[in-house]
């Protein structure tokens, strides 16, 4: 499998993969499958559907899974969004598949549909999956989830099949969504499937009983010796790509069955095949007949050893297709026999930029190569590109005689900014915002490319690059780029969130990076009206395109507790840049850059803290420790190994990130040192952790289970279970108002049972459910105390959520009697 790191490389497959192109391309029938977020995705199916029944494949995600979160890096929110689609897109480089996308914002857990459908906007969200099956035009539909079982699962899980469900027959209403109608036309899709298993019945033992004269099985563990892989090894290596989900894992082999139960359309009958009835052979259009008996000849005689044999028939076939007038199906099957083309003659074409990234209104140098590695008669006439280029070659592509070519790209001077589609404009807590054209589409299409006017066979066609940047690195080879446009200038402040534990001025730096050489202006930073910013403006005056200038204001507080924004605003001749270029570079997606407002929150607390020294053990990432620098503490990260009594000997408390028993295996043993540690007196803050997969079977010092217990409503009340406990009053008195402004949810996966040693804080729930005292639970032990919280600190720190650095300011402290004597005298 390629990595998608690649995925701007021109194709080089073996024979084997044309051959199976070939499959594909004589296969006139298409799935959709339809789930909330990018981890729902059944990559067995998926895979089973592409490559073994040989149909179109796409996954309609109606989320990009933003909600979630990053077990390898900091991006969160939308920025974690931009990772996950990146991941889907290479899940779906793996498994054959296609990618498609709604509007809808994944804001975080939901227990019940009706919540989801009102947040979403149901009706923009429906038109949405309307919209890509009129787009998509599916023979079959499938489910992940049961659309008929609402609150016994996400409900982002639900919403997907009652939307889907819906939307099945909304597709072939011209009434519905009838604007769509001026981009596509009205669709039927003939079956539609819940793809359901064991799980569903809540045993295998109930799955066994259950009545499945409804549903359809097949063994999707079917071997593929073109690959040298079962269809179970290329679903896992899909599903691999999913690395900010933790979802590494082994390949699986061997007999597996999937069912899926028909819920409407064209009935099944007794025939075992989900496209039964449905003509999926080149008859299917008209026209189509003399195309297919050309094709599957070629499927039926495929020369291995020389591909290139076939173009003959290839550019025959493909003259007949451009005369077919079946829109959909001629497009959909002219990609797919040009890229045919392309890989049997061996043809090697690329444009590549002399930098990654410009500016509008730039020149950019670009080379290009063309290779034509067969015998068969090919002429590159012209090349050309959508921006006034348009030059003359008229050279025969001789066997592999390589021809380079340097033009001149002309940016634009309205050219916008490369970025995600979807984040141009801010939306809502549950929509996007996004433009007709690009609804539903996985990622921004690029704005420059070059086409190839070649003559093969004397029959002219036309192939399209996009311009890329190839470069290499001596450590690490020959790297791959995306083209893209940036703003000639960007800013942006390191920090989101700046906590002021006192009155006391910050010095803040922001940064400009330039975009094109020579850029000069200033640079204002705006602010609350109760706060103050020296200087008022600063000059920039950078050389080098890509380099940046570090600029220092002084940041002025209000004595008394305050927050607001502040905004860095750079003024360049008479244009104005606030916005971030944000760059995420992983080596198992394309690099991305993204284009965000550039603001960070400041906010003045009123805090008092006890303790000054904290051990930090990371789990899945957060940004706990610099928050708790924010509010004046020393906060060392140390790593199992530094895990001994002289080290924690050192410090006042150890917290320990999110999901860290889910994460760091070393962690089982190395307990009983962190309990000694806080019998002699220290703090241990343990945060959320999931109950499937723990590391260690004693979690804390006494009895503790963990379950699937949360609140996601983040205005759900709280109430204190005890208002004189020293955790809500020391140094801290803590209120109600400290639970306002959280952000996305309370807290998740509670504990559910405890020994009698702890003592609940807090009580909370969502509406009409009972009562959950599991939040925040301390227990003295020894001299010291442990405590364990689901609360979501994780997202309430990047938010500057005041109450919340108040409370974890507590839990720190408490326990500190000299700290505790001092409020008394106060009092």
């Amino acid at each position: 499998m390629v990595s998608l790191t690649f995925a701007q490389k021109p194709k080089t497959p073996s024979s084997s993969e044309i051959y199976e192109s070939i499959q594909k391309l004589n296969f006139l029938g298409s799935v959709l499958y339809v789930a909330a977020h990018p981890d729902d995705e059944n990559t067995r199916l998926i895979a089973y559907m592409s490559n073994h029944v040989k149909a179109r494949t796409a996954y309609l995600s109606l989320t990009r899974g933003d909600g979630g979160q990053n077990l390898i890096g900091p991006e969160i929110r939308e920025l974690l969004g931009v990772m996950r689609t990146q991941e889907l897109l290479a899940a779906r480089h793996v498994d054959g598949g296609e990618q498609l996308f709604t509007r809808a914002n994944d804001f975080g857990f939901s227990k019940h549909p009706d919540e989801t459908l009102n947040i979403w906007d149901k009706d923009l969200v429906l038109s949405d999956v309307v919209l890509a099956i009129r787009k998509f035009k599916p023979d079959i539909i499938i489910n992940r989830f049961d659309h008929r079982s609402p609150g016994t699962t996400h409900g982002h899980h639900t919403s997907s099949a009652m939307l889907s469900f819906e939307a099945f027959d909304l597709a072939n209403s011209k009434s519905a969504y009838s604007d769509q109608l001026d981009i596509t036309t009205t669709w039927q899709p003939k079956r539609l499937f819940f793809n359901t298993s064991w799980w569903f019945y809540g045993s295998r033992e109930n799955f066994e009983k259950a009545d499945k004269s409804n549903m359809l099985n097949f063994d999707i563990g079917v071997y593929y010796p073109l690959k040298g892989l079962s269809n179970n090894e290329v679903a896992s290596l899909a599903s691999s790509q999913h690395l900010c989900q933790g979802f590494g894992r082994l390949t699986q082999r061997g007999s597996t069955e999937e069912y899926v139960e028909f819920l409407k359309g064209e009935p099944l009958t007794k025939n075992r095949d989900v496209f039964a009835g449905i003509n999926t052979s080149w008859s299917r259009i008209k026209g189509g007949k003399a195309i297919g008996d050309i094709l599957y000849k070629v499927e039926k005689e495929f020369n291995f050893i020389d591909p290139s044999s076939h173009l003959p028939q290839l550019m025959e076939a493909y003259k007949l297709l451009q005369k077919v007038k079946d829109e959909h199906w001629k497009s959909l099957k002219t990609k797919e026999l040009k890229s045919i083309i392309e890989m049997c003659a061996g043809l090697y074409l690329e444009v590549s930029a002399d930098t990654n990234w410009a500016t509008k209104g730039e020149s950019i140098n670009l080379s290009m190569e063309a290779l034509n590695r067969s015998n068969t008669n090919i002429n590159l006439v012209s090349f050309n590109d959508d921006n006034g280029l348009n030059v003359k070659k008229n050279i025969h592509l001789k066997n592999n005689i390589k021809f380079n070519f340097k033009e001149v790209l002309k940016i634009s001077n309205i050219t916008p900014p490369t970025t995600p589609y979807w984040l141009n404009e801010k939306g809502s807590l549950g929509m996007y915002k996004a433009d007709k054209a690009h609804i539903g589409l996985p990622e921004t299409p690029r704005l420059f490319h070059i086409n190839f006017n070649l003559l093969i066979n004397n029959i002219p066609i036309t192939f399209t690059k996009n311009v890329i940047r190839r470069f290499s690195k001596p450590d690490k080879g020959e790297l791959y780029r995306p083209f893209e446009i940036i703003p000639e200038a960007s800013a942006k402040i390191a920090e989101k969130v700046f906590i002021f534990e006192n009155d006391k001025q910050h010095d803040i730096a922001v940064t400009v990076k330039a975009g094109h050489d020579n850029l000069e202006g200033h640079v204002e930073l705006s602010h609350p009206k109760a706060w103050s910013v020296y200087p008022e403006k600063q000059k920039i005056n950078i050389t080098e395109k890509g380099e940046e200038q570090t600029l220092i204001f002084t940041v002025i507080p209000p004595k008394n507790q305050h927050e607001g924004y502040i905004r860095p605003i750079v003024y360049v001749g008479n244009k104005i840049y606030t916005k971030e270029l944000i760059e995420i570079d992983y080596d198992h997606i394309p690099f991305q850059t993204v284009l965000l407002p550039s603001k960070s929150k400041v906010v003045r607390l009123d805090i008092k803290k006890k303790g000054e020294n904290i051990a930090y053990i990371a789990g899945a990432g957060d940004v706990v420790p610099q928050s708790l620098e924010q509010i004046g503490y020393n906060v060392r990260t140390i790593t199992p190994e530094d895990i001994n009594p002289e080290t924690l000997s050192l410090f006042d408390a150890v917290v320990l990130g999110i999901r860290a028993y889910n994460t760091v295996e070393a962690l089982d043993f190395k307990q009983q040192i962190l309990f000694d540690f806080v019998a002699k007196g220290g703090n241990m803050i343990v945060q959320y952790n999931t109950a499937h997969r723990l590391k260690t079977d004693k979690l804390a010092p006494y009895h503790l289970k963990l379950s699937r217990d949360r609140v996601t409503d983040e205005h759900a009340e709280v109430r204190l279970l005890n208002p004189k406990h020293e955790l809500l009053n020391f140094p801290n008195k803590i209120t109600k108002k400290d639970f306002e402004g959280w952000t996305q949810e309370r807290g998740l996966y509670f504990p559910s049972e405890w020994g009698k040693e702890f003592t609940p804080i807090l009580s909370m729930n969502d509406k009409n459910e009972s009562p959950k005292e599991g939040s925040l639970l301390v227990a003295k032990y020894g001299e010291g105390y442990y405590i364990y919280t689901g609360l979501s600190f994780f997202r309430e720190f990047p938010e500057g959520v005041s109450g919340a650095y108040r409370l974890f300011a507590n839990m720190l402290s408490i326990g500190k009697e000299d700290l505790k004597q001092e409020a008394t005298l106060n009092d």
